[in-house]
C-alpha cells in the first residue's frame, strides 16, 4: 500500500458541524492528513477553539461563519472559502441533530405527533444538513471534474429506533438523497457517500446515555447491551472512514455507499 494513499495535501476540506464533538473529530482527521480544514459552523467562539486545537497538531485550518440551512450564508461562505484557497475538494455534511417534541417517549400517540417538530427536524437534517451544502458547494466539485461529499447519517437512517422517529425518517432520506447524488454526479468526478455512526456520546444525546454520576441510563443500557462491542463509539474512531472517502487515492471507486460504524450494533437482532 502506497504511503501516501491518504494524504490530502494541497486539498481544501470542508467541515460543516466542525464545532461539535464528532464534527470537530473529522475536521482534526482532515487536517493530520495535510488538508487545508475548513471549521463551518455559527459558534465563531467554538470554531476558534476548533481551529486552535488544529493548529496546535501542525495542521492548517481557517473558520467561516455560516448557517448550513440558509443558502445565501452558504454562497458567502463558499466565496471566501474559494477566496482564500482557490478550491473545494471535500465536504464533510456534519451539521444535524433532534428536538424533544419530535420524539414519542413511551406510551405516547404517534397521531399526536405536531407536524411543525417534524418539519424542523426535516428541515434541520436534510434540507440544511445535505441538500443546500451539497447544492452551493457542489458547484465548485462539478466544475473543477473531482470532488468528495460524505453526509453523516445514522445507524437509525437504516434501522429506525424507538422514540426518535423524526431523526430516524430524516436520516433515511439522508441516505436516500446520497445514493441518488451519487448515481447523478458519477460521471462528472464527484463521489457521494454516506458514514453512519453508531453510538458515539455528545452534546445531544449525552443526557440520554448517561446520569450525573456517568452511570448508564436505562436507554443507555440497552443500547450498550445491544452492541457486540459492549461500549460507545470514541469520536476518533470516525476519522478511518472519513480520511478514507476523502482521498480520491484511496476510495476512487466508491460512491453511493453508506460506511456503518457502530461496534457492531446494527448485526443483532435478538
Amino acid at each position: 500500500m502506497s504511503a501516501d494513499l491518504f494524504d490530502l495535501d494541497g486539498r481544501t476540506a470542508v467541515v460543516i458541524g466542525a464545532t461539535g464533538v464528532l464534527g470537530g473529530a473529522m475536521a482534526g482527521a482532515l487536517a493530520r492528513q495535510r488538508a487545508v480544514t475548513v471549521v463551518m459552523g455559527r459558534s465563531a467562539e467554538r470554531g476558534a477553539e476548533r481551529v486552535a486545537a488544529i493548529e496546535r497538531e501542525g495542521g492548517q485550518a481557517f473558520f467561516v461563519a455560516a448557517d448550513a440551512s440558509d443558502r445565501g450564508s452558504l454562497e458567502a461562505a463558499r466565496a471566501a472559502i474559494l477566496d482564500r484557497t482557490g478550491r473545494i475538494d471535500v465536504l464533510i455534511n456534519a451539521a444535524g441533530g433532534n428536538r424533544p417534541d419530535a420524539t414519542l417517549p413511551p406510551g405516547a400517540d404517534f397521531c399526536r405527533l405536531p407536524t411543525e417538530a417534524w418539519q424542523s427536524v426535516f428541515d434541520l437534517n436534510l434540507v440544511g444538513g445535505v441538500l443546500l451544502p451539497s447544492q452551493v458547494f457542489g458547484e465548485p466539485m462539478l466544475a473543477a471534474g473531482s470532488g468528495s461529499i460524505i453526509n453523516i447519517a445514522s445507524m437509525s437512517g437504516m434501522i429506525p429506533l424507538s422514540r426518535v422517529v423524526a431523526y430516524s425518517a430524516a436520516k433515511a432520506a439522508v441516505l436516500n438523497l446520497t445514493k441518488f447524488l451519487a448515481r447523478e454526479w458519477a460521471t462528472r468526478g464527484v463521489r457521494v457517500n454516506a458514514i453512519s455512526p453508531g453510538f458515539f456520546p455528545a452534546e445531544q444525546n449525552r443526557a440520554l446515555l448517561f446520569r450525573e454520576d456517568g452511570s448508564y441510563t436505562e436507554r443507555g443500557g440497552q443500547i450498550i447491551g445491544h452492541t457486540p462491542m459492549a461500549r460507545f463509539g470514541r469520536p476518533e474512531e470516525l476519522s478511518g472512514a472519513v480520511v478514507w472517502l476523502a482521498s480520491d487515492r484511496a476510495s476512487s471507486f466508491v460512491t453511493g455507499q453508506n460506511i456503518v460504524v457502530d461496534g457492531g450494533f446494527s448485526s443483532v437482532t435478538i
